[in-house]
This record gives C-alpha cells, sequence and structure tokens, in this order.
C-alpha cells in the first residue's frame, strides 16, 4: 500500500511540468479578452471586500464577538482574511463536479493524465489566493502600520485545507461524471456552509449546542488559525496542524484512489 502511494506520488511530480503548463493557461483564460486581464485579480477581492465590510460594519452595525472595540479597519482585515481561505475551498471543489465533463477531450486520450486536473484547479485558486494574501498584507501596513513573522506561515497553516480540498476535488470531479446532479448540489453545499464557518463572525459567538458542529468543519481551523498569524501576531495551533495534516492526506489519498478506480468507465459515460 505505502509503495503504491509512493509510485502515484512519483508519478504525479513527473507530471509537474504539464500541471504547471495547465495551471498557468487556465490563469489566463481566466482573464482572456478583458481590458484589464490579471489586473481583475487585484481589483476583484478589493471591491468584494468593501461591500462586504459595508453591509457587515455599516448597514448591519456587526461586532467581532463581544469586541465592541473593533474598528472598521480591523473588522475588514478580519473578515478578508477569513473569505481569502474559504475561497481556495469554495473554487476548487465548486468546480470539481464539471472538471471531466469540461475537459471531455482528454478522456480518450490514454495518455493524458487526467489525475493532474483537480491539481491544476487547486493551483489556480492558490494563485489568486496568493495575490488575496499581497493585497492583506499590505493593508495591514498601509491601514494598521504592523506586520507580523507569523504571517508568513501562510502556506503551513492552509496545508490541511489544501489536502481536504484536493481529497474531494478528485472524489467530486469522479462523481461528477456519472452523477450530473452533484454540480447542483454543490452548488447549494458551499454557500451554506460559508456562513456555518466563522467567516462574518467570531466563533465565540455561536452558541454552546453548536460548537461540535464547528468543530467538524476544517475551514474554521485554517480560518481561526490565519487570523491569528496575520493580524494578531499569534502562532497557529501546532495540534490541530499535525491531525489536520493528517486527517487531509487520509482524504486526499481516498480521493486519488476513488478516482483513479473510476475513471475508466469515463469514456463509456462521455
Amino acid at each position: 500500500m505505502i509503495s503504491s502511494i509512493k509510485s502515484q506520488i512519483k508519478y504525479l511530480f513527473a507530471q509537474k511540468s504539464l500541471i504547471i503548463q495547465f495551471t498557468r493557461r487556465e490563469i489566463s483564460n481566466r482573464y482572456k479578452g478583458s481590458y484589464l486581464g490579471i489586473v481583475w485579480s487585484f481589483v476583484t477581492p478589493i471591491m468584494m471586500l468593501a461591500i462586504y465590510t459595508f453591509v457587515f460594519s455599516v448597514i448591519f452595525q456587526a461586532r467581532w464577538g463581544t469586541d465592541e472595540e473593533t474598528s472598521k479597519v480591523e473588522f475588514a482585515l478580519i473578515l478578508f482574511t477569513g473569505l481569502l481561505v474559504f475561497n481556495i475551498f469554495s473554487e476548487v471543489v465548486s468546480r470539481a463536479p464539471s472538471l471531466i465533463i469540461a475537459n471531455s477531450n482528454y478522456v480518450k486520450k490514454v495518455v493524458f493524465p487526467l489525475e493532474i486536473l483537480p491539481i491544476v484547479a487547486l493551483g489556480s485558486a492558490l494563485f489568486q489566493a496568493l495575490i488575496s494574501y499581497l493585497i492583506l498584507l499590505l493593508a495591514m501596513l498601509m491601514l494598521t502600520g504592523t506586520f507580523y513573522w507569523t504571517a508568513l506561515l501562510f502556506p503551513i497553516i492552509l496545508l490541511p485545507l489544501m489536502l481536504v480540498s484536493l481529497g474531494l476535488a478528485w472524489f467530486l470531479a469522479s462523481l461528477g461524471v456519472y452523477i450530473r446532479d452533484v454540480g447542483q448540489i454543490v452548488g447549494i453545499v458551499i454557500p451554506a456552509l460559508m456562513f456555518m464557518s466563522p467567516i462574518f463572525y467570531s466563533r465565540s459567538s455561536i452558541p454552546e449546542s453548536f460548537q461540535f458542529v464547528y468543530s467538524l468543519n476544517p475551514v474554521t481551523y485554517v480560518v481561526e488559525d490565519m487570523r491569528s498569524a496575520i493580524i494578531w501576531g499569534k502562532l497557529p495551533h501546532w495540534d490541530w496542524l499535525i491531525i489536520g495534516t493528517l486527517i487531509g492526506l487520509i482524504i486526499a489519498v481516498l480521493g486519488y484512489i476513488w478516482f483513479k478506480k473510476t475513471r475508466k468507465g469515463f469514456a463509456d459515460v462521455l
């Protein structure tokens, strides 16, 4: 079993040039034909941040947890960090059910590694997240005059969520070929999960009876650790990082195995 996993990792690693090529194409195609091009990668998160901040902190007069002294600037940064994390998960999982269908021309090419398509989707989402991350750091410096070295732990904190997203993407990409309704179901689940994650509110404001439900949500831990590291300069919860990474690895491996087992029937269905 372990030797098989190692061989598959080597196989995927051998496809790195193809993955990079497809990721670049994915990013360029996203803004192909637009006047601003890749500038939209900067404009979009800034505009969404402004809209969400205005709605929640100005119209709804929301505050973070029980802290009445949270300024609108700090609220905006807290909100932006949560959305940055969730958008990675959301983009990868939302696109997963249609990945194979949208690339059906590659299915009958025996030599083409379909397994890389979820990795490409993750790479594209991480590119957008990196831009949002740089915007967040710049906003921290300009608006609060602070920068914590713990913000550099960004990729380590994201690792569990990246693995979970990739595992789910492999599973849903395969399932979406056989059951086309999967895309519609995911489209309903993702917004529900966003509001079931502590993005627009603090976890401390969640009733005790619902705390257990939130503890099962992997997005919760990553969002909280990311805020602690970037905004408040605190170290992440290392115990969660270790456990979360192991859980993420299990989900990624199971998702990959499922994909490999079921891909043989793609050509018959498509």
